[in-house]
């Protein structure tokens, strides 16, 4: 299976979501934290930065929870302003 290139509001998203992480890490390691959640260090600098603009969605989970960033903020993050939680499909919900 042939990836899909990342079109720019993608990239724009993985952007946003890097700031929200990093603020969270706020002044903890970037080794300390990157361990904690089962990754690389050279992964979470690449999703601070945004060179990781479409992390694996269990990353994102751990990281979260390591940062004790609830997913549904780091979600409405990368959705962008445009597209608010509360507009979301609820899947499941009928």
């Amino acid at each position: 299976m042939v990836r899909q290139p990342l079109t720019p509001a993608q990239v724009e998203a993985g952007r946003r979501l890097g700031v929200v992480l990093r603020r969270a890490r706020a002044g903890r390691e970037l080794a300390e934290v990157a361990q904690a959640a089962g990754i690389s260090p050279e992964t979470l600098r690449k999703i601070e930065t945004g060179r990781l603009p479409s992390p694996g969605f269990g990353t994102i989970v751990r990281l979260g929870e390591v940062l004790d960033t609830p997913l549904h903020e780091l979600a409405a993050t990368w959705r962008g302003p445009a597209v608010p939680l509360h507009t979301a499909p609820a899947y499941g919900r009928r």
